[in-house]
């Protein structure tokens, strides 16, 4: 199956790529994978910034003067420190978060029609949904346009009780059609319609009502409460979380008949994995399994 051999693919490398303190920060660079790039100056601001431990990456959006809008530069850092040794087996999990009160205000609304800035929207959009490791996004305080889309293209989301989401364009003219694609995706249609004509906020429990967001939390316990359920992944098996995330979203669209079938696929597949044979024979044996990665 496809999908198998793109995970093997995925797997078959093993880089011993975090060396020393692995919580030192990484260059978020501006460039695509794989290219050198242009140096950063000292004088030029971080836009987002990454680091790594346990197999678990945190990026942050690290622009809070503009209020962490998704220009182009943001959007090529952000990809670039998803894509980053996405190869690695030791990367298992992704967490998204901001500093500053808003986690993302969205589009430059500046760069809108420019069609490099738009492709790579759409690009870091999709990435976060076909990235074979599950993301996290760790919101505390407002998500608006874009950033509610960036929140509602994660696989889970985490968000203070003093957050909030809302897609405001039509405020100003500019109705939030992009971000409808995931906002419509992850919430009833009347929800997502409701906020896409009036543009009003919604409070973190109706997000979490709705279904945008997986859970809530005080402000003081987000970000133990998102590295709980990040470390409880990261101690799994990566390509059986991989093969698990790439099928449920290919069979969502699917009628009952065909997601049936493509699930059915999948745990033969499942079953196939080193990691596969490891869990059934630790479950027998009443231990704990030793994953490959």
């Amino acid at each position: 199956m496809a999908v198998v051999a793109g995970l093997r693919a995925f797997g078959a490398k093993r880089p011993s790529w975090l060396r020393g303190n692995p919580w030192a920060p990484l260059s978020a660079g501006f460039c695509s994978p794989g290219s050198a790039g242009p140096a950063r100056s000292e004088s030029e601001p971080r836009l987002t910034s990454m680091r790594q431990q346990d197999g678990i990456r945190n990026i942050v959006l690290s622009n809070p003067k503009k209020r962490n809008a998704l220009s182009l530069a943001v959007l090529k850092s952000l990809r670039s420190d998803i894509l980053h040794k996405a190869e690695s087996e030791d990367l298992k999990v992704i967490i998204i978060s901001a500093e500053g009160p808003v986690f993302s205000s969205g589009h430059d609304l500046k760069e809108l029609t420019d069609a490099q800035g738009r492709d790579y929207h759409t690009e870091v959009m999709m990435l976060l949904r076909n990235h074979p490791v599950p993301i996290i996004a760790m919101v505390n305080g407002l998500a608006t346009a874009a950033g509610c889309q960036l929140v509602a293209s994660c696989d889970i989301a985490v968000a203070s009780d003093k957050s909030s989401f809302a897609t405001p364009g039509v405020n100003v003219g500019l109705f939030c059609s992009t971000p409808a694609v995931a906002l419509g995706r992850a919430v009833p249609r009347k929800v997502a319609l409701e906020m896409l004509f009036t543009g009003e906020p919604i409070s973190a429990q109706e997000a979490l009502r709705h279904g945008l967001i997986s859970k809530v939390v005080p402000e003081e316990q987000l970000e133990e409460e998102t590295m709980r359920i990040a470390k409880k992944i990261a101690s799994l098996s990566r390509s059986v979380v991989a093969l698990g995330k790439a099928t449920f979203y290919k069979q969502l669209p699917q009628d009952l008949r065909t997601a049936y079938f493509l699930a059915s696929q999948a745990m033969v597949d499942n079953l196939a994995l080193q990691d596969g044979q490891e869990g059934i024979e630790a479950f027998i044996q009443k231990r704990k399994p030793i994953w490959s990665h």
